[in-house]
């Protein structure tokens, strides 16, 4: 499970725009989003640059936790 801080994530739509990025590079990726915290949990196969520069497209700030 690789952990990420993000940034900006407020609502629902945020939710599903970080998890959705994730997804559409690996469809078999679980996701866990934690809002109060802005931690996102990800078990994918996926390298944790990959992941963060989805998530950065959908207009996050990310780092690695």
């Amino acid at each position: 499970m690789q952990r990420f801080q993000v940034k900006g994530m407020s609502c629902g739509h945020c939710v599903r725009a970080v998890t959705q990025a994730v997804q559409a590079l690996d469809a078999a990726a679980e996701v866990q989003v934690d809002l109060p915290t802005g931690e996102v949990r990800v078990a994918s196969e996926l390298s944790a640059e990959r992941l963060m520069a989805a998530i950065r497209e959908e207009g996050y700030e990310v780092v690695a936790a």
